[in-house]
């Protein structure tokens, strides 16, 4: 399994050993996006969510699972994150979009934080909104920009 780095020689799993790399400054964006009915993003951002504040919930719900990757992502490193933002905004009249930023200094990249942060920011979205909209979609989770580490930038059109 050459180019897999989290496999050995015998095809197990395993946690990539990074004692050797040095700690560069790291960061990582991911977005996403809730796709809904016009009138529930109105009700968003009129601030008339039954459960309460949409985005200041979800936000929190984004930066609490950024700092918890390690514990649902099986060969994931516990990172000390250095910061960790979490961009709402209205996109068009249908959706929602999500950015995450994860920011660290360490031997790993914040890749996965910042996909789980910015997964969690929409699925709370949808909890917050699912009983005047079941049809809701979270769509486009993708990283966006990384930078730091051996591998240097990344940024995806």
């Amino acid at each position: 399994m050459s180019g897999l780095t989290h496999f050995d020689a015998a095809g197990n799993a395993v946690m990539v050993d990074v004692s050797a790399k040095a700690e560069t400054t790291r960061e990582a964006t991911a977005q996403a996006r809730v796709t809904m009915l016009p009138a529930t993003l109105a009700m968003i951002l009129g601030g008339t969510a039954k459960k309460g504040d949409v985005f200041g919930v979800a936000r929190l719900a984004g930066i609490m699972a950024a700092k918890r990757t390690a514990d649902l992502i099986p060969l994931c490193h516990p990172l000390p994150l250095a910061a960790v933002t979490i961009e709402l905004a209205a996109d068009g009249d249908d959706g929602v979009a999500i950015t995450a930023t994860v920011k660290t200094t360490g031997r790993t990249g914040v890749e996965m934080e910042a996909l789980t942060a910015a997964s969690v920011t929409a699925l709370t979205v949808y909890d917050m909104c699912k009983a005047v909209d079941r049809g809701m979609r979270v769509e486009g989770l993708r990283v966006v920009a990384k930078s730091g580490g051996k591998s240097g930038d990344f940024r995806q059109d």
